[in-house]
């Protein structure tokens, strides 16, 4: 079978959070929504496709100040069942995209060459932090790990799971994705606590913010 295009692919993507119901949580029109998300497109070109690193080439993120984290979250699906959050005792308004990330401003961006970090599974988030930016790295927020699990549920798997270490909050809680009851959960853990079962999920780079 033939691999699609990035521009193939863009498309899906955008009739995925159409499907999903995107459009009417922002209060809008499929059509509306769409053409919202045109000019990302520019963003695609020379992106080398597909990747060879077993990696996520590229996925549309939607801010939560478009779309609110809760909404989001129940929309992502494993196999008909539905995300959840759970992240008592609360305060995931609190958390926000790391300074150095260098996040697009706007309704909308891509996130490039997403890796979920199975590679830190039993490393602490703190040091996996470390090594992400060694690599010239950046580690993925909590809207950008949605957006990856809405567009690619096979993204998370049992015992490979993964950290947000990119959204925070100034304390030692960090967002992460994980399997619950079969469900995809949003929860958090400690920045020093290492689990087996869970990595630190990175991106090599963001562009394109539309307003």
């Amino acid at each position: 079978m033939r691999a699609p295009t990035p521009m193939e692919e863009f498309d899906r993507q955008v009739q995925t959070l159409i499907q999903k119901g995107y459009p009417a949580i922002a209060g809008m029109t499929a059509e509306a929504f769409a053409s919202r998300l045109e000019p990302l497109r520019q963003a695609l070109e020379g992106l080398v496709w597909p990747a060879d690193d077993g990696g996520f080439p590229f996925v549309i993120v939607i801010p939560q100040d478009w779309v609110p984290l809760e909404p989001a979250m129940a929309i992502t699906q494993l196999k008909d069942r539905a995300g959840f959050i759970d992240f008592r005792p609360g305060g995931l308004e609190t958390f926000k995209p790391l300074d150095e990330l260098g996040v697009p401003a706007g309704a909308a961006y891509l996130v490039f060459g997403l890796e979920t970090g199975s590679e830190f599974r039993n490393v602490t988030p703190d040091d996996a932090l470390v090594a992400i930016r060694s690599r010239q790295r950046t580690p993925l927020t909590v809207e950008e790990g949605i957006a990856l699990l809405t567009h690619h549920p096979e993204a998370l798997k049992k015992n490979h799971c993964f950290s947000l270490v990119g959204s925070r909050s100034g304390d030692r809680r960090v967002p992460a994705l994980w399997i619950s009851d079969r469900r995809p959960k949003l929860g958090w853990c400690w920045a020093g606590n290492p689990h087996t079962w869970l990595g630190s999920a990175s991106c090599a780079g963001r562009a394109g913010g539309v307003s």
